[in-house]
């Protein structure tokens, strides 16, 4: 009976020690309260201080913008002075085949003109020899 007894003791002992778990409030506390002030104060700075890592991307993507603008203005201005370079050497080009063509002529005439005198000079002499044989 001694046995049941303490059993019986240790059992009510265990029931009263786990009760005050069951007796606080499930409700919302000023504890509560005062964690979820301090949670979205916390928040409140977190935000802010997201806001201000956004800002400074911005920031840098804006910069990154400019540079890039930039760079393809220079780009921009190379291929123009590509353009007037390519252009100066189309038109030396043209030069060049007009000078050629020119010098071509001139010198295509200048034979014609060498052999058609020396022709005429070779057969005005030609009949002035036969001229001499057959008077002669």
């Amino acid at each position: 009976m001694k046995e049941k007894l303490s059993l019986s003791f240790i059992l009510l002992l265990l029931m009263f020690y786990t009760l005050p778990c069951f007796a606080q409030q499930t409700g919302f506390t000023q504890e509560d309260r005062e964690r979820l002030v301090r949670f979205e104060a916390t928040l409140k700075v977190f935000m802010e201080q997201v806001d201000k890592r956004f800002e400074q991307v911005d920031k840098r993507f804006a910069e990154l913008r400019e540079d890039m603008n930039k760079r393809f203005e220079q780009i921009d201005k190379r291929f123009e002075q590509v353009d007037k370079r390519f252009d100066q050497m189309m038109n030396f080009l043209w030069m060049l085949v007009a000078i050629f063509t020119t010098l071509t002529g001139v010198v295509i005439g200048f034979a014609y003109w060498d052999r058609r005198t020396i022709i005429r000079k070779a057969r005005d002499e030609a009949i002035e020899v036969i001229g001499t044989c057959f008077t002669g």
